[in-house]
């Protein structure tokens, strides 16, 4: 059996999604309203939460397992500023050799928890010559170059169960969370280091050559990382309402004869410092959602 045919014949079904989002609310006490992704290094997010319920991955019927530094491997559940939520602790990518809709499948499984508001986050290089380490982007759009190049999670067989089959995405980043996260992040101080921009995913992962990030910059993308938008696709084509940021840990290189160089220890670090400025504007940001019915 040719390799690809084989992996066709293997994807998770509407049944296997159900299967394991049962199993989650047998497991657990809470009904989580809202989802949160946390990207590499920024697993501290899920600190926040109270009264948590803590499920390995390996211990969840049909889960992908994470393998790369930095993503833990574990779903809390609990309560976020008084919001019930369940935070994926370490996510999946295409580079570690899955399929995009193997990656994806936590976000519908979310969907089918209850869940109606997806958070993604994310480490991201600078593009922007305007944006420095420590930076946060809240995302506007996204460039999908893989997408572009024909890898969809979308792609394949079509259950109407989990959406239409041809979803629109030209307004993939919710615009009243967006204005919120801005107002939120300006009543923190963080003005100067707090920036509304596009973000490009690429497959990594290798870090992109000097002339790959002149190209992106071209195309209009502030940062540029290797994930998100797989997860941001199947969370509005399941009717998911989306918010997401890009914590900068690097900056991108963009002229030649330079010793720059980007690496994941930098990417890790770089999170970690940033860490306590994220978490207070995730919980503050989720608390206004609360107060403002939007969660």
């Amino acid at each position: 059996m040719e390799p690809a045919a084989s992996e066709e014949r293997s994807r998770y079904t509407y049944e296997q999604h159900k299967e394991t989002a049962e199993w989650l609310l047998d497991h657990t006490k809470h009904r989580p309203s809202l989802a949160i992704i946390c990207g590499s290094g920024l697993g501290g997010l899920a600190d926040l939460v109270k009264d948590p319920m803590v499920f390995n991955y390996t211990d969840i019927p049909n889960f992908p397992q994470s393998t790369v530094a930095g993503h833990a491997g574990k779903l809390v559940f609990g309560m976020l500023a008084g919001v019930s939520c369940v935070v994926m602790k370490g996510r999946f990518h295409m580079y570690e050799g899955y399929p995009l809709w193997k990656v994806t499948f936590p976000v519908r499984i979310f969907r089918l928890l209850g869940a109606g508001t997806l958070i993604v986050t994310n480490a991201a290089g600078g593009l922007n010559r305007g944006y420095q380490v420590g930076d946060i982007m809240v995302i506007r759009d996204h460039i999908n170059m893989p997408g572009l190049a024909g890898t969809n999670p979308l792609s394949g067989p079509y259950d109407e169960r989990f959406g239409p089959r041809f979803p629109a995405m030209s307004d993939s980043y919710d615009e009243q969370l967006r204005g919120l996260a801005l107002a939120v992040g300006r009543e923190l101080g963080y003005g100067p280091s707090l920036h509304e921009g596009v973000y490009c995913t690429v497959g990594g992962p290798n870090y992109e050559t000097i002339a790959e990030c002149r190209f992106l910059q071209q195309l209009g993308a502030d940062a540029v990382g290797m994930s998100t938008v797989p997860e941001v696709l199947v969370a509005r084509h399941c009717g998911l309402r989306v918010f997401g940021f890009s914590l900068i840990t690097n900056k991108a290189v963009l002229e030649y004869g330079t010793r720059e160089k980007a690496n994941h220890a930098e990417v890790l670090e770089a999170g970690r410092q940033a860490a306590l400025k994220l978490e207070r504007l995730v919980s503050m940001l989720v608390e206004r959602m609360k107060g403002n019915g939007l969660v």
